[in-house]
């Protein structure tokens, strides 16, 4: 007869497979980037950019919406008076 061994739990083997992965990106890691100064440089810049760029964006957004919503502003009955007062809201939280 031969003896039952204990299975291994999902985390061990996650853990033991995860090992040599680990020191192999380690290693990719320190062969592409000799200077960790210059990741972490290049990182900081990088999210200065994408900030910058999130914020412009949502700027030309906000003013095809309000473009867009002066357009309707001409139409005669409740909609017109609605889309107007949005604009005004609009307008006037901009100049704060």
């Amino acid at each position: 007869m031969t003896k039952k061994q204990p299975k291994k739990s999902q985390a061990a083997k996650l853990k033991q497979e995860a090992g040599p992965k680990y020191a192999l990106l380690q290693d990719m890691f320190n062969d592409f980037y000799k200077d960790r100064r210059k990741v972490y440089q290049f990182n900081f810049l990088r999210g200065i950019f994408f900030g910058l760029g999130s914020v412009l964006g949502a700027t030309v957004v906000l003013a095809l919406i309000i473009s867009i919503l002066n357009i309707f502003t001409d139409i005669p009955g409740g909609i017109g008076d609605f889309v107007q007062r949005i604009v005004d809201a609009m307008d006037r939280s901009r100049s704060v």
